[in-house]
Protein backbone atom coordinates (compact mmCIF):
# COMPACT_ATOMS: atom_id res chain seq x y z
CA UNK A 1 0.00 0.00 0.00
CA UNK A 2 1.21 3.53 -0.70
CA UNK A 3 -0.32 6.45 1.19
CA UNK A 4 0.50 9.96 2.25
CA UNK A 5 -2.12 10.42 4.95
CA UNK A 6 -4.62 7.54 4.90
CA UNK A 7 -8.13 8.28 3.73
CA UNK A 8 -10.48 7.83 6.67
CA UNK A 9 -13.22 5.90 4.92
CA UNK A 10 -14.47 4.65 8.23
CA UNK A 11 -17.12 2.30 9.47
CA UNK A 12 -20.03 3.68 11.52
CA UNK A 13 -19.15 4.04 15.18
CA UNK A 14 -20.79 1.32 17.25
CA UNK A 15 -21.45 1.19 20.94
CA UNK A 16 -18.99 -1.02 22.79
CA UNK A 17 -19.88 -2.32 26.23
CA UNK A 18 -16.52 -2.12 28.01
CA UNK A 19 -15.75 -1.90 31.67
CA UNK A 20 -15.60 1.90 32.09
CA UNK A 21 -12.59 1.55 34.35
CA UNK A 22 -10.56 0.04 31.53
CA UNK A 23 -10.99 3.20 29.46
CA UNK A 24 -10.95 5.90 32.14
CA UNK A 25 -8.49 4.69 34.75
CA UNK A 26 -5.57 6.60 33.15
CA UNK A 27 -7.41 9.92 32.81
CA UNK A 28 -5.67 11.47 35.82
CA UNK A 29 -2.29 9.93 34.95
CA UNK A 30 -1.69 11.52 31.56
CA UNK A 31 0.99 14.10 32.44
CA UNK A 32 3.11 11.54 34.26
CA UNK A 33 2.50 9.01 31.49
CA UNK A 34 3.84 11.44 28.89
CA UNK A 35 6.92 12.39 30.91
CA UNK A 36 7.93 9.19 32.65
CA UNK A 37 6.83 6.09 30.76
CA UNK A 38 9.71 4.40 28.93
CA UNK A 39 9.96 4.58 25.16
CA UNK A 40 10.49 1.57 22.90
CA UNK A 41 13.84 0.56 21.37
CA UNK A 42 14.47 1.53 17.75
CA UNK A 43 15.32 -2.13 17.22
CA UNK A 44 11.56 -2.72 17.07
CA UNK A 45 11.48 -0.93 13.71
CA UNK A 46 14.53 -2.85 12.46
CA UNK A 47 13.00 -6.19 13.46
CA UNK A 48 9.66 -5.45 11.83
CA UNK A 49 11.45 -4.35 8.68
CA UNK A 50 13.56 -7.49 8.38
CA UNK A 51 11.00 -10.02 9.63
CA UNK A 52 7.68 -8.53 8.51
CA UNK A 53 8.47 -6.29 5.58
CA UNK A 54 7.71 -2.98 7.29
CA UNK A 55 8.56 -0.06 4.99
CA UNK A 56 7.86 3.67 5.40
CA UNK A 57 4.65 3.43 3.35
CA UNK A 58 3.21 0.62 5.47
CA UNK A 59 0.02 1.85 7.16
CA UNK A 60 0.06 1.24 10.92
CA UNK A 61 -3.02 1.20 13.14
CA UNK A 62 -1.77 1.73 16.69
CA UNK A 63 -4.62 0.46 18.86
CA UNK A 64 -4.93 1.72 22.42
CA UNK A 65 -2.30 4.26 21.38
CA UNK A 66 -2.51 6.25 24.59
CA UNK A 67 -0.25 9.30 24.55
CA UNK A 68 1.43 8.12 21.36
CA UNK A 69 4.73 6.71 22.63
CA UNK A 70 4.81 3.83 20.14
CA UNK A 71 3.02 5.83 17.45
CA UNK A 72 5.92 8.28 17.38
CA UNK A 73 8.42 5.50 16.75
CA UNK A 74 6.58 4.62 13.53
CA UNK A 75 6.02 8.27 12.58
CA UNK A 76 9.76 8.85 12.80
CA UNK A 77 10.15 5.91 10.42
CA UNK A 78 7.86 7.72 7.96
CA UNK A 79 4.81 5.49 8.42
CA UNK A 80 1.23 6.72 8.23
CA UNK A 81 -0.12 6.03 11.73
CA UNK A 82 -3.79 5.75 12.66
CA UNK A 83 -3.73 6.22 16.43
CA UNK A 84 -6.90 4.68 17.88
CA UNK A 85 -7.53 5.60 21.52
CA UNK A 86 -10.80 5.62 23.54
CA UNK A 87 -9.56 7.77 26.44
CA UNK A 88 -10.14 11.45 25.67
CA UNK A 89 -7.37 12.82 27.89
CA UNK A 90 -4.72 10.45 26.53
CA UNK A 91 -5.85 11.00 22.95
CA UNK A 92 -5.67 14.78 23.42
CA UNK A 93 -2.14 14.50 24.80
CA UNK A 94 -1.07 12.50 21.74
CA UNK A 95 -2.60 15.12 19.47
CA UNK A 96 -0.65 17.90 21.19
CA UNK A 97 2.59 15.95 20.90
CA UNK A 98 2.25 14.42 17.45
CA UNK A 99 0.11 16.65 15.26
CA UNK A 100 3.23 18.12 13.66
CA UNK A 101 3.79 14.76 11.94
CA UNK A 102 1.86 14.97 8.64
CA UNK A 103 1.18 11.23 8.65
CA UNK A 104 -0.38 11.14 12.12
CA UNK A 105 -4.15 10.67 12.40
CA UNK A 106 -5.91 10.59 15.77
CA UNK A 107 -9.06 8.49 16.02
CA UNK A 108 -11.65 8.22 18.77
CA UNK A 109 -12.15 4.47 18.74
CA UNK A 110 -11.33 1.27 20.58
CA UNK A 111 -9.81 -2.14 19.94
CA UNK A 112 -13.28 -3.60 19.59
CA UNK A 113 -14.61 -0.78 17.37
CA UNK A 114 -11.80 1.07 15.61
CA UNK A 115 -14.10 2.75 13.02
CA UNK A 116 -11.46 1.93 10.36
CA UNK A 117 -12.41 0.56 6.95
CA UNK A 118 -12.14 -3.09 5.97
CA UNK A 119 -8.65 -4.26 4.89
CA UNK A 120 -7.27 -0.74 5.35
CA UNK A 121 -4.02 -1.29 7.29
CA UNK A 122 -0.81 -3.30 6.89
CA UNK A 123 0.19 -3.50 10.55
CA UNK A 124 -1.75 -3.41 13.80
CA UNK A 125 0.17 -2.59 16.96
CA UNK A 126 -0.94 -2.63 20.59
CA UNK A 127 1.61 -1.37 23.11
CA UNK A 128 0.93 -1.83 26.85
CA UNK A 129 -2.73 -2.23 25.88
CA UNK A 130 -3.74 -5.76 24.89
CA UNK A 131 -4.56 -6.78 28.46
CA UNK A 132 -7.30 -4.11 28.55
CA UNK A 133 -9.07 -5.43 25.43
CA UNK A 134 -12.08 -7.69 25.05
CA UNK A 135 -9.84 -10.12 23.21
CA UNK A 136 -12.51 -12.01 21.27
CA UNK A 137 -14.05 -8.84 19.90
CA UNK A 138 -10.68 -7.19 19.33
CA UNK A 139 -9.46 -10.16 17.32
CA UNK A 140 -12.51 -10.02 15.06
CA UNK A 141 -11.98 -6.27 14.57
CA UNK A 142 -8.27 -6.68 13.85
CA UNK A 143 -8.99 -9.38 11.29
CA UNK A 144 -11.50 -7.08 9.62
CA UNK A 145 -9.24 -4.05 9.23
CA UNK A 146 -6.00 -5.88 8.32
CA UNK A 147 -4.98 -6.28 4.71
CA UNK A 148 -4.51 -9.93 3.65
CA UNK A 149 -1.06 -10.89 4.86
CA UNK A 150 -1.01 -8.07 7.42
CA UNK A 151 0.68 -8.35 10.79
CA UNK A 152 -0.62 -8.03 14.35
CA UNK A 153 2.00 -6.81 16.82
CA UNK A 154 1.66 -6.93 20.63
CA UNK A 155 4.35 -5.17 22.65
CA UNK A 156 5.14 -4.53 26.29
CA UNK A 157 7.95 -2.97 28.26
CA UNK A 158 8.09 -5.68 30.91
CA UNK A 159 9.78 -4.43 34.05
CA UNK A 160 12.33 -6.81 35.51
CA UNK A 161 11.35 -7.78 39.02
CA UNK A 162 14.43 -9.22 40.68
CA UNK A 163 17.64 -8.41 38.82
CA UNK A 164 18.71 -5.86 41.46
CA UNK A 165 18.00 -5.12 45.09
CA UNK A 166 16.22 -1.92 44.03
CA UNK A 167 13.91 -3.75 41.63
CA UNK A 168 13.07 -6.37 44.26
CA UNK A 169 12.18 -3.68 46.80
CA UNK A 170 10.29 -1.68 44.17
CA UNK A 171 8.15 -4.69 43.27
CA UNK A 172 7.43 -5.29 46.94
CA UNK A 173 6.30 -1.65 47.28
CA UNK A 174 3.87 -2.04 44.38
CA UNK A 175 2.51 -5.30 45.75
CA UNK A 176 1.99 -3.61 49.12
CA UNK A 177 0.40 -0.37 47.96
CA UNK A 178 -0.98 -1.06 44.48
CA UNK A 179 -4.75 -0.81 44.63
CA UNK A 180 -5.37 -3.67 42.19
CA UNK A 181 -1.86 -4.31 40.91
CA UNK A 182 -2.02 -8.11 41.07
CA UNK A 183 -5.31 -8.19 39.16
CA UNK A 184 -4.48 -5.85 36.26
CA UNK A 185 -0.80 -6.52 35.52
CA UNK A 186 -0.29 -7.47 31.90
CA UNK A 187 1.47 -10.75 32.69
CA UNK A 188 -1.97 -12.12 33.56
CA UNK A 189 -2.71 -12.53 29.83
CA UNK A 190 0.48 -14.38 28.87
CA UNK A 191 -1.45 -17.61 28.38
CA UNK A 192 -4.02 -15.84 26.20
CA UNK A 193 -1.59 -14.59 23.56
CA UNK A 194 -1.32 -17.98 21.84
CA UNK A 195 -5.09 -18.23 21.81
CA UNK A 196 -5.37 -14.75 20.29
CA UNK A 197 -3.09 -15.64 17.38
CA UNK A 198 -4.40 -19.20 16.85
CA UNK A 199 -4.30 -20.92 14.37
CA UNK A 200 -1.16 -18.97 13.47
CA UNK A 201 1.95 -19.36 15.61
CA UNK A 202 3.48 -16.16 16.93
CA UNK A 203 7.15 -15.26 17.19
CA UNK A 204 8.68 -13.38 20.10
CA UNK A 205 11.54 -10.90 20.00
CA UNK A 206 13.03 -9.38 23.15
CA UNK A 207 15.05 -6.18 23.54
CA UNK A 208 16.81 -4.70 26.53
CA UNK A 209 15.51 -1.33 27.70
CA UNK A 210 16.38 0.85 30.71
CA UNK A 211 15.31 4.04 32.48
CA UNK A 212 17.59 6.02 34.77
CA UNK A 213 15.47 8.17 37.06
CA UNK A 214 16.07 10.78 39.73
CA UNK A 215 13.56 10.94 42.58
CA UNK A 216 11.17 13.19 40.67
CA UNK A 217 11.33 10.79 37.75
CA UNK A 218 10.71 7.78 39.99
CA UNK A 219 7.70 9.53 41.50
CA UNK A 220 6.36 10.29 38.04
CA UNK A 221 6.93 6.73 36.88
CA UNK A 222 5.06 5.38 39.91
CA UNK A 223 2.11 7.73 39.43
CA UNK A 224 1.88 6.99 35.71
CA UNK A 225 0.55 3.55 36.71
CA UNK A 226 -3.21 3.18 37.05
CA UNK A 227 -3.00 1.16 40.28
CA UNK A 228 -0.97 3.45 42.57
CA UNK A 229 -2.72 5.49 45.30
CA UNK A 230 -3.33 9.12 44.40
CA UNK A 231 -3.63 12.12 46.77
CA UNK A 232 -6.52 11.59 49.15
CA UNK A 233 -6.13 7.82 49.25
CA UNK A 234 -5.52 6.54 52.81
CA UNK A 235 -2.23 4.87 51.77
CA UNK A 236 -0.89 7.73 49.67
CA UNK A 237 1.33 9.34 52.31
CA UNK A 238 2.74 6.07 53.63
CA UNK A 239 3.60 4.97 50.10
CA UNK A 240 5.45 8.26 49.50
CA UNK A 241 7.50 7.78 52.67
CA UNK A 242 8.42 4.25 51.70
CA UNK A 243 9.29 5.31 48.16
CA UNK A 244 11.55 8.05 49.52
CA UNK A 245 13.32 5.54 51.79
CA UNK A 246 13.64 3.09 48.92
CA UNK A 247 15.22 5.73 46.68
CA UNK A 248 17.65 6.86 49.37
CA UNK A 249 18.73 3.27 50.01
CA UNK A 250 19.38 2.39 46.36
CA UNK A 251 20.27 5.59 44.48
CA UNK A 252 23.68 5.87 42.88
CA UNK A 253 24.74 9.42 42.05
CA UNK A 254 21.15 10.54 42.56
CA UNK A 255 19.51 8.01 40.26
CA UNK A 256 18.01 4.53 40.23
CA UNK A 257 17.71 2.22 37.24
CA UNK A 258 14.58 0.41 36.09
CA UNK A 259 15.39 -2.42 33.70
CA UNK A 260 12.90 -3.75 31.17
CA UNK A 261 12.61 -6.51 28.65
CA UNK A 262 10.74 -5.07 25.69
CA UNK A 263 8.76 -8.05 24.41
CA UNK A 264 7.37 -7.99 20.89
CA UNK A 265 4.94 -10.69 19.74
CA UNK A 266 4.22 -10.83 16.01
CA UNK A 267 2.21 -13.00 13.63
CA UNK A 268 -0.38 -12.90 10.89
CA UNK A 269 -4.00 -13.09 11.98
CA UNK A 270 -6.02 -15.73 10.20
CA UNK A 271 -9.83 -15.58 10.14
Amino acid sequence: MSHEKPSLETQPRTEVHRTPDAVNRFSTRVNNYVKYRPTYPTGVIDLLGSACGLVPNSVVADIGSGTGILSELFLKNGNPVLAVEPNREMRSAAERLLNHYPRFTSIDGSAEATTLANASVDFITAAQAFHWFDQTRARAEFTRILQPGGWAILIWNERRLATSAFLRDFEDLLLTYGTDYSQVRHENVDNEIASFYHPASFKLATFENVQELDFAGLLGRVFSASYTPEPGHPHYESMLRRLDNLFRAHQVHGKVTIEYDTKLYYAHLKP
